[in-house]
């Protein structure tokens, strides 16, 4: 069956997906966790966007249409760069249609963007928007209703920057979660949020270790022992709204069995936050990727391209922990020598080994007041660890978006996607920092940023449910 696209504007949405216009419904099965939840929700349903995937209301046939015509469309399959337009209608693109077309309804609200680069919205995959920060006080550090606020503010600068999904990988109590809800609503001005919640390790293990502070107890990291406690973590963090799961050393084995098994269980994928033997463990668990360019041996990256378990590995991050204090001291969970040069030969043996790699910062504290300085230097690592350019882009928007389970919905500019979108000055295809030159961004279609500066939609009052009295004839 063969639709033009005037007549795919005729159809629902779930019409037009089924009659084959938008991708595949799902990736390919070493992408995804053990229970695919694709494999359950027929093609074209709406769901919250997650992976998680709870079915929810399709949107009206009616929704708004907007086109961005004229620019230079970035494909984040082929690498190439052509002109035309993309055409969105509501929160999904419908069409990239040649640069001579105007193939699309009278009524469409058509943005003019000739002479710049359109690309998918920017991932990324590590980050921590509400941890305090210098300027928090200990007294709220633990707080949840501080948190929001910072994560309100640390989302914004990401919005700003043209990130429109980040991976949340801990943050204080419930405030990930509800940030998580109120951006996935659009009621906040805010990339999407996929938040892993609390980390989980053993007693003692990252994240909890001494000096006992608010950012290293139990609001912010939970110590479980045993593999029905690691078990119980999992379902309590997919209860709180979870959608992915972060585990850390230190573990046994069969505790980190246990974690993987069950969040694969419910569809989620996990990383980790370990290094040396927990690594190995890991990876022989079934773990979905790792975090960190933490030390592992030859025969650890050789499973890990093996098993297809992917990397983030937030070089800049640790970079700055070198040239700020020359090295990683006083932690229990960082036992080994931490060189920039062993880093960097970390990265190269990945790449070599043919193992994933996505794109993420670890904005932490004080970083997020990097952003995106941190993200486009950890883009400049990867081209100078052999990836081009156009390569370092693909793992920051496609790549990512597998690596979050999302890629059905996220990471190209393809029909059935969701309309999360860049519009750049500049040609970020041939040099990163034309990244900074943000000029519009859209989130589910919706025009967020312009110029660098979010755009808030003026409230609209509710009529009152009855005349006022005052409105009545004397």
């Amino acid at each position: 069956m063969k639709l033009s696209l005037a007549s795919a504007f005729a159809l629902p949405l779930a019409a037009l997906l089924l009659a084959g216009t938008a991708v595949s419904a799902a990736p390919a099965p070493e992408a995804v966790p053990a229970t695919d939840r694709h494999d359950w929700i027929a093609p074209g349903t709406n769901t919250d966007h997650t992976p998680r995937m709870i079915p929810e209301r399709p949107e009206p046939a009616t929704a708004q249409v907007t086109v961005l015509r004229g620019g230079l469309v970035f494909d984040t399959k082929t690498l190439a760069a052509a002109p035309g337009s993309v055409v969105v209608r509501g929160d999904r693109i419908v069409a990239v249609l040649p640069a001579a077309s105007t193939d699309w309804p009278a009524d469409a609200k058509v943005i003019d963007v000739t002479g710049k680069f359109v690309m998918p919205g920017l991932i990324d995959m590590h980050v921590h928007v509400t941890y305090p920060d210098a300027a928090t006080p200990e007294d709220v550090q633990a707080e949840d209703a501080d948190g929001v606020l910072r994560g309100l503010r640390n989302l914004r600068w990401f919005l700003e920057s043209g990130f429109t999904s980040v991976r949340d990988l801990n943050g204080v109590d419930n405030a990930p979660y509800r940030l998580a809800d109120w951006s996935a609503a659009d009621a906040i001005p805010a990339p999407r949020v996929f938040t892993a919640g609390h980390i989980i390790t053993g007693t003692g293990g990252h994240a909890t270790e001494r000096p006992v502070r608010p950012s290293h107890g139990p609001a912010f990291a939970w110590e479980r022992d045993g593999a029905e406690a690691w078990r119980a973590a999992v379902r309590q963090t997919f209860k709180n709204g979870a959608s992915v799961i972060k585990v850390a050393s230190h573990f046994a084995p069969d505790e980190i069995q246990a974690a993987v098994d069950e969040a694969h269980r419910l569809g989620l994928k996990v990383t980790c936050d370990c290094e040396t033997i927990y690594t190995q463990m890991a990876v022989d668990a079934g773990i979905d990727m790792i975090e960190h360019p933490l030390p592992r041996t030859d025969a650890t990256i050789a499973d890990m391209a093996r098993h297809k378990t992917a990397a983030v590995p937030t070089l800049q991050v640790y970079q700055n922990v070198i040239d700020r204090a020359g090295g990683f001291w006083g932690s229990t969970s960082r036992r080994f020598t931490m060189t920039s040069d062993a880093n960097f030969e970390l990265f190269r043996k990945m790449k070599k080994a043919g193992i994933v790699m996505g794109v993420g910062t670890d904005t932490i504290g004080d970083a997020n007041k990097m952003t995106p300085n941190i993200y486009l230097a950890e883009l400049k690592w990867f081209v100078k660890g052999g990836y081009t350019v156009p390569q370092a882009l693909q793992a920051a928007t496609r790549t990512n978006a597998q690596l979050l389970g999302m890629g059905d919905l996220l990471g190209g500019i393809e029909a059935g996607k969701l309309a999360d979108l860049l519009v750049i000055d500049g040609r970020p295809d041939q040099d990163i920092d034309a990244l900074r030159k943000v000029a519009l961004v859209f989130k589910d279609g919706q025009l967020m940023v312009r110029d660098g500066a979010v755009v808030t939609p003026p409230h609209m009052p509710q009529p009152l449910p009855k005349r006022s009295p005052a409105e009545d004839p004397a």
